[in-house]
């Protein structure tokens, strides 16, 4: 069973990708239809590890990542936050407010866990970013975009 975005998978990544899925089960666990609230989240009954593609170690496969991603996001961006009125009108609002979170959290915030930005512990950086440095940098970017058209 591969997933239909392989393809986008592949293409990001390289033919060559280790690329493993982990695919939750769910199911009312003896609780009925009824016992069910309409924003109660489903119970996890189970998953299951499948490789897709490559030589994936599968024992490491797990969602525990990509939830903490996914929850940082909603925790900083009230457009991400479930069931909300909170959102983008536009597009291109979407992008810049996706955009301005990754650049501050990735440059500018330092990391408990790190003690440093993680832009530094990867290498990329060697500064911890102010706030007046990210405005100067997207307003370079608004001016260089707007000569090249």
């Amino acid at each position: 069973m591969a997933p239909s975005n392989l393809w986008q998978i592949e293409d990001a990544f390289g033919a060559d990708v280790d690329y493993a899925m982990l695919i939750k089960l769910y199911g009312t666990l003896g609780h009925t239809a009824e016992d069910a609230h309409r924003y109660s989240p489903a119970e996890c009954s189970g998953t299951m590890k499948r490789k897709i593609t490559g030589n994936p170690n599968v024992k490491d496969v797990s969602t525990s990542y990509i939830e903490r991603a996914n929850l940082t996001m909603r925790m900083h961006m009230r457009r991400f936050t479930r069931l909300t009125n909170a959102f983008s009108k536009k597009l291109e609002n979407h992008v810049h407010a996706v955009s301005l979170h990754f650049m501050f959290y990735n440059f500018c915030r330092i990391h408990s866990s790190l003690r440093i930005t993680p832009s530094m512990a990867a290498g990329i950086d060697d500064h911890v970013w102010s706030m007046e440095e990210v405005v100067m940098m997207a307003d370079t970017q608004d001016v260089t975009e707007r000569k090249s058209k």
